[in-house]
Parts: C-alpha cells; sequence; structure tokens
C-alpha cells in the first residue's frame, strides 16, 4: 500500500534564492503596516471604547438575530454587536459608549427596551466605562507582549541564540502585518482579536520550530554543505507537512468565516490572514534565511563549493585495495646449492 504524497520526496526547490526578494519586500509592508497603524488606527470594538452590555431573553423560541440587530440598527446607536451565548433565546446586546456621559447611556437603553418591546425579558444591563475599556486593552497588549518574550525564552533554551532571535523577529513580523490588515479592512479590534493575535504567534512559531528542529538535524548530519542548500534541503522536507497542516486549516477557518455569523467575523478574518497567509509565508521565506544573516554555519560557506560525499549503498560493501605481492626472495646460485645437498 503506497502512502499519498502531496510533495515528492526528490523535491528540491530553491526556496533560499527569494530571500533577497523577501526580505525587502517585508520591510516595506512591515513600515506601510505601522503607518497605517499610527495614522489610520483600529477600529477598536465596544470592549476597548466603552459602551453598554444588554443581557435579553426571548419569550416565542430562539432568538432571531437578523430581525434583532435590523431593529436596533434603525436606533442609530452607532456600533453595536448582537451574540447568542448559552440557549438559542439568549442573547448579548453591546452597544458603544454614546456621548454626553451616564445620561445619554441610560437613553440608549431606553430605546432598546422601546424597540424590542416585551417580546423579551431583561437579564442583566451593565455600564462598560472608559477606565475599564483602558485597562482591558492594557491587559491584552501587555499578555501578547509577554507571549513574545517567552517564546524568546523557550526557544533560546532549546536551540541556540540565532534560532530564538530569528523566531522572534518573525513573530513580530507577523504581528505587524496583522494590525496592519485590521487597521486597513477596519475589522473590529476587540478581545476576540487578541485572542487571534496570540493564536497567530503560537501557530507561527509551531510551524518554525518545526523548521528549525529539522534545521539543526541537518547540521550535525552535513558537516560541510553550505548554508543555502541545507536550509533548502530543511524546507523541502517539511514541505508536505507544511502543506496538509495550512490547507487543513485553511478550510476550517473558511468556514468559520462564511457560516459564523457576525459574533466570530473579527477573529476569523484576523486569523485567516494571519495563519494562512502571513505565517506560512514568514515560515519559509524569513525564518528560515534570516539564519545566514544571524551567522548560523558561517564556517560552512568556505566550504560551499566542496560537495557533500554521498553515504555508501548498503547493498554494496566497501571495496579495499588488495595488497602488493610479497617480493619473492633470490634463489641461490647453482654452487651454494651444491654444497647444501652435500
Amino acid at each position: 500500500m503506497r502512502l499519498l504524497r502531496i510533495v515528492p520526496d526528490n523535491t528540491r526547490f530553491d526556496f533560499m534564492r527569494f530571500r533577497r526578494v523577501s526580505f525587502p519586500i517585508s520591510a516595506m509592508l512591515s513600515i506601510v503596516a505601522m503607518l497605517l497603524y499610527f495614522y489610520h488606527g483600529l477600529n477598536f470594538g465596544i470592549d476597548f471604547v466603552g459602551g453598554t452590555l444588554i443581557e435579553v431573553q426571548t419569550k416565542a423560541g430562539p432568538a432571531d438575530l437578523a430581525k434583532m440587530r435590523a431593529t436596533i440598527g434603525r436606533l442609530k446607536l452607532g456600533d453595536f454587536q448582537l451574540q447568542e451565548f448559552g440557549a438559542p433565546n439568549d442573547v448579548l446586546i453591546r452597544i458603544s459608549e454614546q456621548p454626553g456621559g451616564d445620561q445619554a447611556q441610560q437613553e440608549a437603553v431606553q430605546k432598546v427596551r422601546d424597540a424590542l418591546g416585551s417580546e423579551v425579558d431583561y437579564r442583566r444591563v451593565e455600564v462598560v466605562g472608559p477606565s475599564v475599556s483602558t485597562e482591558l486593552l492594557s491587559f491584552g497588549t501587555i499578555g501578547l507582549l509577554s507571549a513574545i518574550v517567552a517564546i524568546l525564552f523557550y526557544l533560546w533554551f532549546r536551540f541556540e541564540w540565532q534560532f530564538a532571535l530569528g523566531a522572534m523577529i518573525a513573530n513580530v513580523h507577523d504581528v505587524v502585518l496583522t494590525v496592519g490588515f485590521m487597521s486597513l479592512t477596519r475589522v473590529d479590534f476587540d478581545l476576540t482579536s487578541i485572542a487571534a493575535l496570540l493564536t497567530i504567534v503560537g501557530y507561527s512559531l509551531n510551524d518554525t520550530v518545526v523548521i528549525y528542529d529539522r534545521i539543526r538535524e541537518m547540521l550535525r548530519r552535513y558537516k560541510r554543505m553550505s548554508m543555502p542548500d541545507l536550509l533548502n534541503v530543511s524546507v523541502n522536507a517539511t514541505l508536505s507537512r507544511s502543506i496538509v497542516t495550512h490547507v487543513t486549516v485553511a478550510c476550517s477557518l473558511l468556514a468559520l468565516l462564511l457560516f459564523g455569523g457576525q459574533a466570530i467575523r473579527s477573529f476569523t478574518a484576523t486569523m485567516m490572514f494571519g495563519v494562512v497567509l502571513v505565517g506560512t509565508y514568514t515560515s519559509v521565506f524569513i525564518a528560515s534565511p534570516i539564519l545566514i544573516y544571524l551567522g548560523v554555519g558561517a564556517g560552512r560557506m568556505s566550504g560551499a563549493e566542496e560537495p557533500e560525499t554521498p553515504p555508501a549503498s548498503p547493498e554494496t560493501p566497501p571495496t579495499t585495495p588488495l595488497a602488493p605481492p610479497a617480493a619473492s626472495k633470490p634463489s641461490p646460485p647453482p654452487a651454494r646449492r651444491a654444497r647444501a645437498r652435500r
């Protein structure tokens, strides 16, 4: 029974030749993403800008979120979110903070009560103030940075400092480009977005560690192979695994993006961009070739022209040269042989 091979075993695609193109492109995109963040900003959700939270329960069966969303949208209260949780008739309504202080917040709650009427029971009404939203944003940012620093120390302990630095640069690259994507597309930046960024960091790190582990194995096995060739062999060896993993994740995220609803739209859109597009590209074209510039295997470059000695075939044992025949002693002269017979 033959196993399914997504990529042939003898694949030798030269990924490292694109490093002179991928690095300038990534640097340019990172600068654009930072400019978008500082000048265009993020579309902060209710979790980070404050607002009102209303928990309701419909009386006549499961909640019709589309009808409720249309009803609240006609009130012109700004940004709002509807999320079904728990039972099918439990709905969580989030309304952005209204200008005018507490009086404006109470008026917004009353408008929602009048619009929904007696079809629902109100279980909870809370107001998320600016101080709480700022605290959530601060804790989310600290958690993201702490995860990156913890990853740095973990890789430093498991590999060498060059590998740890390369993985950290790759992770920061993923986060910067993803934040730029969210700023450009105006995806809601809320607590689910922080969760998406943390997931992207972990997923990209997992893919990078798989490739780094193969690179470390190849460094021990091939002592005279040049570093670009060794990186190409390592990436090609893990290419089948990477394709299968990323295609599976892409199919799952696409289903969530299309049919998951508005509640997880920002999470799935961020994950689709960060994991499928940026994470795959970074592991191959950023995290791997950056080891060359960090000095990993620098001593190999002098022996780049010397081919690696292929291993001996197990079917044909190595042959040893035959020893030269021993020189025969010269025969004694005839007179000496005659005296010896006497």
